[in-house]
C-alpha cells in the first residue's frame, strides 16, 4: 500500500454544487456549515438531482489551491449550480473522479473544457471500463471516453496507488482497502474485464483526503462503494494520521439490498469518532436520519449550495 505524506492546511472549504436534496429555507449557519442565502432573483436557483460534485477549496499561508471532485449527473446540473455559486473552473488545479457511475461523471465532459487546458484528470484505470446492471431490462451505465477528455483539454492521470496533488496539500485515497466485514460492495453490478462481464468490486472507488492544522484528516467519498468505514480507515493508514475531523459525502446505504448495513456503520462511525459527518448522495433518507439520531453533535443536514470551513 502506497502512502501519502500530507501538509497540513490552514483551511479547507467544501462547496456542494450537486447533490441529490435542496431546501431554499435551510437558512441557518453554524459551526462550519455556511448556507447560502436566499436567491435575490428566483429564476435563478440550485438545481438538486442524483448526482454529486463538490469544490474544494485548500488554503495554505497567502496560497489557495481548488480542485474538484466529480461532476455531477448531468452538464446542465453542473453549469447551472456553477452560475448560481458564483464559481468557475478557470483556477481549477485538478479534477478528482471517485469512479466510473454516470451520477458522478455526467457533465465531466463539460467540467473538462471550463477548466485550465492540461488540468489533471485523476481516475483509476477502470473509471473507462464499460458497467451495467445486469436484471430483467439490463442497465449499461454509459462509458467514460478518455479520447474526448482529452480533446477537451484534461491531462488524463489514470492511477490505482494514492497520490498528493496541489502541493502535497490533496490526498487522492487509490485503490481502498476492505477491512470490514459489512461492507460488501454493490451486489450485481457487473463490469467488463478482458472482454468478460464480471462482479463489479469497484477497484477504482477512492476519495479525497486533506490534513487542516491540529484538526485532523477531512475525507471525502463520491459513493464509498468500499464503504465508508473501509474509506476511513484507509485514509488513516497511508497517511499516518488517525484523528478524524470531516467525514463528508456518498455513504451508499439507500435502498433494501444496503440498509442492513446502517446500524453497523453507524457504530463504526461513532468509534472513529469524527468532529462533523455530513451524509450525502447516496447515503439514503433512512441512513441520513438514522445518523442524525445516533450522533446529533456531529451531524450535519446537506442542502446543494451549502460549504463547510474546516479550520
Amino acid at each position: 500500500m502506497g502512502q501519502l505524506s500530507l501538509r497540513e492546511a490552514d483551511r479547507v472549504t467544501v462547496t456542494v454544487l450537486v447533490d441529490n436534496y435542496l431546501d431554499l429555507f435551510l437558512n441557518e449557519s453554524r459551526g462550519p456549515m455556511r448556507r447560502a442565502p436566499l436567491p435575490a432573483d428566483w429564476t435563478l436557483t440550485p438545481v438538486a438531482e442524483h448526482g454529486l460534485s463538490v469544490l474544494v477549496d485548500v488554503d495554505c499561508g497567502a496560497t489557495t489551491h481548488t480542485i474538484l471532485l466529480d461532476a455531477a449527473l448531468t452538464p446542465g446540473t453542473l453549469l447551472n449550480n456553477l452560475r448560481v455559486c458564483g464559481r468557475d473552473l478557470s483556477r481549477t488545479e485538478a479534477i478528482v473522479v471517485s469512479h466510473g457511475h454516470v451520477d458522478h461523471c455526467g457533465g465531466l465532459l463539460a467540467a473538462a473544457g471550463l477548466a485550465p487546458c492540461g488540468c489533471p484528470l485523476i481516475a483509476h484505470p477502470d473509471v473507462f471500463r464499460p458497467r451495467r446492471f445486469p436484471g430483467q431490462h439490463n442497465s449499461f451505465l454509459p462509458v467514460v471516453d478518455p479520447a474526448a477528455l482529452h480533446e477537451a483539454g484534461a491531462d488524463i492521470q489514470a492511477l490505482n496507488d494514492p497520490s498528493a496533488w496541489c502541493s502535497d496539500l490533496v490526498g487522492v485515497s487509490g485503490e481502498i482497502a476492505r477491512s470490514t466485514a459489512f461492507e460488501t460492495g454493490f451486489p450485481g453490478a457487473q463490469i467488463e474485464l478482458d472482454g468478460a462481464w464480471q462482479t463489479d468490486t469497484f477497484r477504482d472507488d477512492q476519495a479525497i483526503v486533506l490534513q487542516v492544522r491540529d484538526q485532523g484528516l477531512v475525507v471525502i467519498s463520491g459513493c464509498a462503494h468500499a464503504g465508508i468505514i473501509n474509506t476511513v480507515r484507509h485514509a488513516q493508514d497511508i497517511t499516518g494520521v488517525t484523528k478524524i475531523h470531516a467525514i463528508i459525502g456518498g455513504f451508499h446505504l439507500t435502498g433494501p439490498g444496503f440498509e442492513p448495513r446502517i446500524q453497523a456503520t453507524i457504530e463504526e462511525m461513532r468509534a472513529l469518532a469524527p468532529s462533523y459527518i455530513v451524509p450525502m448522495h447516496c447515503t439514503g433518507w433512512r441512513a441520513i436520519n438514522a445518523f442524525a439520531t445516533a450522533m446529533p453533535d456531529q451531524f450535519f443536514l446537506n442542502s446543494v449550495g451549502t460549504s463547510y470551513v474546516f479550520a
